[in-house]
């Protein structure tokens, strides 16, 4: 079986790491949160590059197989230098433009990311491979991830937070809406009340373990041997909040894996 790194800035990834253990609950896991720095979608684009790269670079010395980078804004900024340093797969994820320029019934398009991500080389370049027909509403959804963070993903502040934030997607008539970070599908309930059933959420985590899966048959001596591996919490701030965390937002039964949660020390 394989050793998957899967990173993120806090808990926001637990989005993706649920959709792998729903399509590849067979290997090992390791889930690392450094949640002592979220959000990162308000740090320097040079501090995210240097410890996005230092964590993968720990991730990879544990004996990872393959890492998902599960940060929208840990991707657009530092894909490409852990891609250029590290020998292993690294999956990185992006906010569904294109997929949603595709679904799109009336071509408007509302995007929620973090400032960081929309303002990165990475998406623009991304949204100028699209179609000019289709308008894209980009709207930073700034404050929500420390209130998921929180564990306050469904109070009735988020809910009014996330109605501020939605409210020009809506004005605009979006008919679909990308939800670019991943800490924002922990959001679908709060959506769902302000938007109505209506509206076509996407999510890119099931494309995200897709490109997983993928890479892991390249490597030919990954032979799982158990139905369920063994998953691994490690936080930078405190590990039994992530766990709690992971227990509360995931869907996944955590039960049938062996489960353990530890601190991250210090990083150089």
């Amino acid at each position: 079986m394989a050793l998957i790194g899967v990173f993120d800035s806090g808990v926001g990834g637990l989005s993706v790491l649920d959709e792998a253990l729903r399509q590849l609950p067979q290997h090992d896991y390791i889930y690392l949160a450094d949640s002592a720095n979220a959000p990162y979608g308000e740090k320097s684009s040079d501090w995210i590059a240097k410890r996005s790269l230092t964590l993968c670079g720990y991730l990879a010395s544990k004996g990872c197989d393959a890492i998902v980078v599960a940060c929208n804004t840990a991707t657009a900024e530092a894909i490409k230098q852990i891609r250029e340093t590290l020998s292993i797969p690294i999956i990185g994820v992006e906010p569904g433009i294109k997929p949603a320029a595709m679904q799109s019934q009336n071509n408007i398009v509302g995007v929620l990311a973090t400032e960081t991500t929309l303002k990165s080389d990475k998406f623009n370049a991304l949204l100028n491979t699209l179609p000019n027909d289709c308008q894209f509403i980009r709207q930073a959804g700034a404050g929500l991830v420390p209130l998921i963070e929180s564990g306050n993903a469904d109070s009735e502040e988020t809910l009014e937070l996330l109605a501020k934030h939605l409210e020009p997607i809506q004005d605009a008539g979006a008919d679909t809406l990308v939800l670019g970070c991943t800490h924002y599908p922990f959001l679908r309930k709060g959506i769902r009340k302000l938007l109505g059933e209506s509206i076509t959420l996407i999510d890119t985590s099931e494309a995200v373990v897709r490109q997983l899966k993928r890479q892991l048959e390249n490597l030919q001596e990954v032979i799982p041997t158990v139905q369920h591996g063994a998953v691994l919490f490690l936080s930078s701030k405190n590990e039994e909040s992530l766990l709690m965390m992971a227990q509360d937002l995931m869907s996944a039964d955590l039960t049938s894996h062996a489960v353990e949660a530890r601190i991250l020390g210090e990083m150089r």
